[in-house]
């Protein structure tokens, strides 16, 4: 399996193997196993935290649940859990926007640009059905190269 299946599979399903939004933490450690601990994303408060698996990154609330998904991919390599990827799990990094847009509209996968998102040295389009983010380096000179895929949050906001 490719990296680009891969995304364009989690940007279609909202889903990158057992993880989506919102699911429970001991689901995703007992499918992934035990993840790097990256840290808390406050200052002052243990919860949310940053969890990896490769380039793999899940922000977990305080309820122990999946709030954002990202995949790192302005590596040369980028490396996913084999049980996600479908094999060994590491792949090339640096992804062109024509090759994501190509392999969006391969999967008929609809998406549009992402206004927001876009500006001198970046660009972003967002999958319509799932919310999928797609967001670019513009290296001076060069054409756009994928940095992040994410699934947002879908607005959850616990209370422990």
């Amino acid at each position: 399996m490719e990296l680009l299946d891969i995304l364009t599979a989690m940007a279609k399903t909202g889903r990158l193997g057992p993880v989506s939004i919102g699911t429970d933490w001991d689901e995703v450690t007992a499918a992934l196993g035990e993840p790097w601990d990256i840290g808390t994303l406050g200052h002052d408060a243990e919860w949310p935290r940053l969890f990896a698996y490769g380039d793999l990154e899940l922000s977990v609330c305080q309820c122990r649940r999946v709030a954002f998904v990202f995949v790192q991919t302005w590596r040369d390599t980028v490396e996913l859990p084999p049980s996600v990827a479908g094999g060994a799990g590491v792949f090339p990094g640096l992804v062109s926007y024509a090759d994501v847009t190509s392999a969006l509209g391969q999967a008929d996968c609809p998406w549009q640009p992402n206004p927001a998102l876009t500006f001198a040295d970046q660009c972003s389009l967002t999958v319509t059905s799932s919310g999928a983010g797609f967001t670019f380096e513009i290296p001076e000179g060069a054409d756009p190269l994928l940095n992040i895929v994410d699934l947002p949050c879908d607005g959850h906001d616990c209370a422990g």
